[in-house]
């Protein structure tokens, strides 16, 4: 494993979306699905992760092995079909195929994460999700190596894939895309961004997207506005004052502070509606017990 870049009590917080995070003791940044494997079938319990958009990461840090496949950024062109390593971010993917005069990509433009992550959770926006365009996954597991699996195999639900049940690595996905004129595209993803910056914090202010999933039916924001917590403030993080279902880093906060005020945001939804809200954003760490406590009701385990 000496050819694949390792970093060992590797400082997190700067590749974080959120700005917060500790430690993590070891960490790999495999560059392709081999190196991939290689990681993987050495590490069979290593934690996998991709551009840290949706991740809140324990200011305390992490004890355990990491993989990243943010540097597994391969991108093929073939007719209307693209296929993008999981390293890949959405943005950049979304410009890539407007270039190229493909449509189907244009509700990327404002995602702060990675082709790998997006595919795993069906990430969603405009009226769009990233299942509307798979074609297939390249994927990998201990049992059964890499393999590949159709868009209808995937299992996609919102947000949610067959990845959720099973210890399947999203490594890859092939898109299929429409010829459209640049122009027609350009303007489309335009107006998404446009959207974005109304609705969502920009990502110069440390944030993870979402933090609770909608429940059936409902919707996340509207439940958290009702209980009136915009504005909510624990530490160096509040709740965004434009959307309740966002938390904003501005001053120093820590990953504590994010989940104290998840905390009392999904017990004020719990106490007034009995509505358990599950997050949308993953938490790693496990060296502080008060955040352990806290992620017992939040993330149920």
């Amino acid at each position: 494993m000496h050819r694949i870049e390792k970093k060992e009590n590797f400082c997190i917080k700067n590749m974080t979306s959120f700005k917060i995070g500790g430690d993590i003791a070891k960490i790999y940044f495999p560059k392709n699905e081999i190196e991939c494997a290689e990681v993987l079938e050495r590490n069979p319990n290593i934690r996998v992760f991709g551009n840290w958009s949706n991740t809140l990461v324990s200011s305390y840090g992490f004890d355990g092995e990491v993989m990243s496949t943010s540097k597994v950024d391969n991108i093929i062109i073939e007719d209307t079909r693209i296929i993008a390593g999981a390293g890949v971010k959405g943005p950049m993917l979304s410009k890539i195929a407007m270039e190229n005069g493909l449509s189907g990509l244009e509700f990327m433009i404002g995602f702060p994460g990675s082709i790998g992550g997006e595919v795993y959770m069906n990430a969603s926006a405009h009226g769009q999700a990233i299942s509307d365009v798979i074609e297939s996954v390249t994927l990998y597991s201990e049992d059964e190596g890499f393999f590949r699996l159709s868009k209808e195999e995937m299992q996609f639900e919102y947000r949610k894939s067959i990845c959720h049940n099973n210890p399947y690595i999203v490594l890859g996905a092939e898109f299929n895309l429409k010829k459209k004129p640049i122009d027609e595209i350009k303007a489309k993803m335009e107006e998404n961004l446009s959207f974005r910056k109304s609705h969502q914090p920009m990502m110069t202010l440390g944030n993870a997207g979402s933090i609770f999933k909608n429940p059936q039916g409902d919707s996340a924001g509207r439940l958290l506005d009702s209980c009136q917590v915009k504005g909510m403030r624990i530490g160096g993080v509040k709740v965004w004052e434009n959307h309740a279902n966002f938390i904003v880093h501005d001053n120093n906060g820590t990953s504590l502070d994010v989940l104290e005020l998840m905390l009392q945001m999904y017990t004020k939804v719990y106490e007034k509606y009995n509505i358990k809200l599950e997050p949308e954003v993953r938490f790693l760490g496990h060296n502080n017990l008060r955040e352990v406590e806290i992620c017992k009701t939040l993330y149920q385990k």
